[in-house]
């Protein structure tokens, strides 16, 4: 009976994706200056779900690997942000607390989603 939980599988999935677009959003602004530089974003996590199993799918983690696709799981590389700001680079400091923002919120929902499905476990062994 509890030997597959994925719900905890997907909360710490969900956990794991905010801390990457935690940190994409953490380096976009940290080159929010840096002449020419792309903004990196992140897949959705409701995209990087829909594999074929239900879990995620592989991502390539360096150059060549995965049909040459690189990036951490989840990262999206292409950069396809056409707009520029004044110094070149595609990096929008609003577009980032925004991201920021919802980072915070995913990893919040996260936890809730672990927490709740803790008290269900607890109260279906009798340990309230």
């Amino acid at each position: 009976m509890f030997q597959n939980l994925t719900i905890f599988k997907s909360a710490m999935a969900m956990a794991r994706h905010a801390g990457v677009k935690q940190a994409a959003v953490a380096q976009n602004i940290a080159n929010a200056d840096t002449p020419g530089y792309r903004a990196r974003r992140v897949v959705d996590f409701a995209e990087l779900m829909r594999g074929t199993d239900g879990f995620c799918t592989q991502r390539a983690t360096r150059a060549r690997h995965l049909h040459g696709r690189e990036g951490p799981a989840g990262v999206d590389l292409r950069n396809d942000r056409s707009l520029s700001e004044p110094n070149g680079n595609s990096v929008s400091l609003e577009t980032e607390m925004v991201e920021a923002v919802a980072a915070k919120r995913q990893s919040d929902r996260a936890l809730a989603i672990y927490r709740s499905g803790l008290t269900i476990l607890r109260a279906s062994i009798g340990r309230s």
